[in-house]
């Protein structure tokens, strides 16, 4: 009997070191991350809370970070690596990871000037090719002929086609006066090789001139190449300064114009409308927020917009805004067609993550994204020089001239 009670002490006794053991290894704290895996785990969470596709691409987000994560990261090169791979399987171009030199690259470009070769680029979301959406006014790239919609096969001599949008981008970068060659593929004539000097570019964005039309109307000629910080400022000048000199009327030239800052092309829209919305944005939850015009539009002044292929973006939140509103009509060709809306997040390393956060809509909730917007008045139109535009030679701009002389002799009546 007391061989039986030693048994069960003995028993009972092992059953309970084991059970303190047990509490002992799930007390000790978890390991700690290193400092690559919570840069892995601070993207996964900004895109866990804020990105438009709550599907995640139809996958479970969550494992994905788990799986990234059961590697080792040795170095921030490794961790630079996992994220990359990690947002790739959302398959969205615009959501995408950029080293702390690409993100200072970017932040240049935005803020009013950059050295390169002055094209904005973009990702075919069908073909997956690198496809320019427009040469910078004035740039290496205008100057040589490169025109929206080419694609950008190499970039000396190296294939695009496992390029992200950064990585292009930082390759055809570099010192002014340096040379860099690409291979551009153009629909219907096949490849061809441009050999570019890059040079500093200044982004004033704004070309503003007092036009005739050919009743002898005083018309104001507004160029706008994109949405940087200066934008609205330099836009706000310039209409100012053209109503002193008597414009009657206006032509806002928004072609080859890829976009850029959305807060510019609000700022902008107001510029035209006394009220009205201007444009819709939906997150993932279906959420509408709107912005709003404020009532100081600087003109009453008939206006018409010139779009064509190489529109995009912010430019078309411009347009489309004011088409809705019928402020104004648009002449030229079918816009681009990016209606997503992308949030920059700064990381802790200095690095910076670009994500999709929402995608939006005209007044009219038109949704642009790959539609584009169609203009009120089609004309298509050969390749011009830099030198042609605004001129005789400028189909689009003759169309454009017709259409406001219309709008003045019914205004009068």
């Amino acid at each position: 009997m007391r061989f039986m009670h030693k048994k069960v002490f003995r028993v009972g006794l092992s059953l309970l070191v084991a059970f303190c053991l047990a509490l002992g290894l799930l007390a000790q704290p978890a390991a700690a991350l290193t400092d690559e895996q919570k840069l892995v785990s601070e993207v996964w969470r900004i895109v866990n809370r804020t990105y438009l596709d709550e599907t995640f691409n139809h996958q479970n987000w969550a494992t994905v970070r788990q799986e990234v994560l059961k590697k080792p990261l040795k170095n921030s090169e490794a961790a630079y690596g996992a994220i990359q791979r990690m947002l790739k399987s959302l398959d969205d171009p615009f959501t995408r990871f950029l080293d702390p030199e690409q993100y200072r690259s970017l932040q240049v470009n935005t803020s009013g000037e950059l050295t390169g070769v002055g094209l904005q680029i973009a990702l075919n979301a069908q073909s997956g090719k690198l496809e320019v959406v427009a040469p910078i006014a004035g740039s290496p790239a205008d100057k040589a002929g490169i025109k929206p919609r080419d694609r950008i096969v190499k970039i000396e001599g190296v294939s695009t086609e496992n390029l992200t949008l950064d990585e292009a981008a930082t390759k055809m970068r570099g010192p002014s006066g340096s040379l860099v060659t690409l291979l551009i593929e153009r629909d219907g004539e096949g490849e061809k090789e441009f050999r570019l000097v890059r040079s500093r570019i200044a982004l004033n964005p704004v070309i503003a001139e007092l036009h005739s039309s050919p009743q002898g109307t005083p018309i104001g000629y507004l160029r706008l190449t994109q949405f940087n910080a200066n934008a609205s400022m330099e836009l706000a000048h310039a209409i100012t300064n053209l109503e002193k000199k008597g414009a009657a009327a206006y032509i806002l030239d928004l072609r080859n114009n890829p976009g850029g800052l959305l807060q510019s092309g609000i700022e902008i829209a107001r510029m035209w409308l006394d009220s009205g919305t201007i444009v819709y944005t939906v997150n993932r939850q279906g959420i509408q927020g709107s912005f709003e015009a404020s009532g100081s539009a600087l003109t009453p002044d008939p206006l018409v917009i010139l779009v064509n292929q190489g529109t995009a973006s912010a430019s078309e939140i411009l347009a489309g805004a004011l088409q809705d509103n019928n402020r104004a009509q648009l002449v030229g060709e079918t816009t681009f067609g990016k209606g997503l809306i992308q949030s920059l997040f700064e990381l802790s390393d200095g690095s910076g993550l670009a994500v999709t956060i929402a995608k939006y809509e005209t007044p009219n909730h038109r949704d642009i994204n790959k539609l584009g917007i169609k203009p009120d008045k089609e004309i298509s139109q050969h390749p011009i020089s830099r030198e042609q535009i605004g001129t005789q030679d400028d189909l689009q701009y003759q169309a454009a001239l017709d259409v406001l002389s219309n709008s003045l002799v019914a205004r009068r009546d």
